[in-house]
């Protein structure tokens, strides 16, 4: 499979990663929203595992810190939502992320890119980071959206590093799956002290296809990371804030102006020095 078709379907799940990520801005109950997700997850990793077995005894310690780095993702995700607009804390925490994400690649496992590579993924954050300029978000919310970007280029980095390692694209994804999910069933269970099966019953098929689309996001990004640099990877799987920013202003109501047309600029341009290198 070529480098463009690979990180044109990195893009196109982008999209569903904004669309499961409105779906749990919107929701009243996000914590009832991220279990049903995990759900999703859980059911998925299990059948996967019984089809493709495990994955390399080598790989199974990436997969506990990329889990534990989802956790700590997923439980910042929840209260993150509660500072700010969709389109301020998605956006600016998707930024951070990819710049984060190729620094500790160079540093933790000697992963280098291009001139141009770098040049994509600059380009790409600036953009994502001045889509979230007009979003209103307090310093909490900054404080979040920072503490967010940071866990998404750790489990990044940890689940990219780990899949190389496993010799089992599918087994890695599901172990990852079942680690991520047992864990933040845990914590939730924890924060809410009772029962969900009401309000999962209430969430019903949004939950399931929140869930999907989540998954699938996922396992894309991982078949990516197999063979691309992480870094870049990122960028354009991070472009999901794009269309995140466009779910905030057309479904939500939120604002818009130049400087988010000049961020979607410099996302493009970023986008096309990656595809034509």
């Amino acid at each position: 499979m070529s480098q463009s078709v690979l990180y044109g379907i990195v893009l196109l799940s982008a999209v569903g990663h904004a669309a499961w990520n409105a779906l749990l801005k919107r929701t009243s109950d996000r914590l009832t929203m991220m279990v049903a997700i995990r759900i999703v997850g859980l059911l998925y990793g299990f059948i996967l595992l019984w089809c493709a077995g495990l994955p390399s005894i080598e790989s199974l310690k990436w997969v506990i810190a990329a889990a534990v780095a989802m956790w700590v993702y997923q439980a910042l995700l929840v209260q993150g939502y509660h500072f700010g607009d969709l389109s301020f804390v998605y956006p600016l925490a998707r930024g951070v992320a990819p710049v984060i994400l190729t620094a500790f690649a160079f540093l933790l496992i000697g992963e280098s890119i291009s001139p141009s590579q770098l040049l994509g993924v600059v380009s790409i954050s600036l953009g994502i980071v001045t889509l979230a300029l007009l979003g209103r978000g307090s310093r909490v919310a900054l404080i979040y959206a920072s503490l967010i970007g940071a866990s998404v280029a750790a489990y990044s980095l940890l689940s990219g590093a780990g899949v190389r390692l496993s010799g089992n694209l599918f087994g890695f994804s599901a172990a990852l799956e079942i680690a991520s999910g047992v864990g933040f069933l845990l914590y939730a269970a924890i924060a809410r002290g009772r029962s969900f099966a009401p309000s999962l019953v209430a969430i019903g098929p949004t939950g399931i296809g929140a869930g999907l689309l989540s998954v699938v996001g996922y396992l894309t990004f991982l078949v990516a990371a197999n063979y691309l640099p992480l870094g870049p990877v990122s960028a354009i799987r991070e472009c999901s804030a794009l269309f995140g920013v466009l779910i905030g202003i057309f479904v939500m109501r939120e604002p818009f102006g130049v400087i988010r047309a000049l961020g979607a600029l410099l996302m493009i341009l970023g986008i096309l020095v990656l595809s034509v290198h």
